[in-house]
């Protein structure tokens, strides 16, 4: 499969993705890396969580979602905002679409060795994230340069996706816990990779554990001044301000090919697993902010909540405000 898209315009959509809500932490630091620009972000509410699902799962959406975005939204560039995903399918998805500018995320290890002065690291992310070859082979290339306490956190971002606070305080602290020291002497973890772009979300609670001397390194930034460099270098940056209301389509429902624009539904998330979609994602909702349309394939109410909490975006009526958008908007 190549990309045979139009060729792109400055002023069309950097397209994000993440298994869910936790994405939005990357489309924060994009938003005020690139203000100019539009961006579609999908929630992949339906399918997750990634970290626990095999690659061919977490392959099989990423290349339909980028299909969807490709083909409705007509993007031009991608950032998959979900350590998991790059990890999986980044490296299959450049080779597939190899005219479109994708970023991904990776757990921040080099900054966080530079930075540490106990030179003890420690690094919390989905298992999926840290069984993967892409995440060995980084830790390898860092070999001596500190030591690593890696943390798989099972369960942490599926509970933060739910906005479960019971469970994401009970898993803060069982995996803080489970990793040791933190603190600024010789041994003690001095800095902490939130591996998961979920994570950032719940940095309060996990400073509980850790205490306020420990460093937190996420990569939002980075993967923001990443795709700007991408978008400079092929002269695709947007020169005007976004339109106050993106007009969005609906995605294809899974027996229509990607090209058949199909009223989406309400509320169906798709519960089945998916090892090989022919199309791609159809997104119960949408929501539009200025530059940015909202989308999920699953519950609108929460990743409504989830933009308002997150994002600090006011409710419709405001100057800023957003709406929701079902079926054909």
């Amino acid at each position: 499969m190549t990309d045979s898209a139009p060729m792109r315009r400055c002023a069309d959509p950097i397209g994000v993705f993440d298994s869910g809500v936790g994405g939005l932490s990357v489309l924060r630091a994009l938003r005020a890396e690139l203000p100019l620009e539009r961006f579609v972000y999908i929630a992949d509410s339906g399918h997750a969580p990634y970290g626990e699902r095999d690659d061919s799962h977490i392959i099989a959406r990423s290349h339909a979602i980028t299909c969807y975005l490709l083909a409705q939204h007509h993007i031009k560039a991608l950032v998959v905002a979900c350590n998991t995903a790059t990890a999986a399918a980044i490296k299959l998805l450049r080779q597939d679409y190899p005219e479109l500018p994708i970023v991904g995320i990776e757990p921040a290890l080099k900054p966080a060795c530079a930075h540490s002065h106990t030179k003890t690291v420690g690094v919390m992310a989905t298992r999926g994230t840290l069984n993967s070859e892409k995440f060995r082979t980084l830790l390898a290339s860092l070999h001596g340069q500190s030591t690593f306490v890696l943390q798989a956190c099972d369960g942490l971002a599926d509970a933060i996706e739910r906005d479960d606070a019971t469970k994401i305080g009970a898993a803060c602290a069982h995996y803080t816990g489970a990793m040791g020291t933190f603190g600024t002497e010789t041994g003690q973890i001095d800095t902490l990779v939130l591996g998961c772009t979920h994570y950032p979300f719940v940095a309060d609670v996990l400073r509980r554990t850790t205490g306020a001397n420990v460093t937190f390194i996420e990569g939002g930034a980075q993967v923001a001044r990443q795709t700007r460099r991408l978008l400079h270098e092929r002269g695709w940056l947007n020169a005007a301000p976004p339109s106050p209301t993106s007009t969005t389509q609906p995605g294809p429902t899974a027996s229509t090919p990607a090209n058949t624009p199909q009223a989406a539904p309400v509320i169906a998330p798709e519960t089945t697993p998916t090892t090989a979609p022919t199309a791609p994602p159809h997104p119960p909702a949408q929501t539009d902010l200025a530059g940015v349309t909202f989308c999920t394939t699953g519950q609108a109410q929460a990743l409504q909540s989830a933009v308002q909490r997150w994002l600090q975006l006011q409710p419709q009526g405001s100057r800023r405000g957003w709406r929701l958008c079902r079926g054909h908007c």
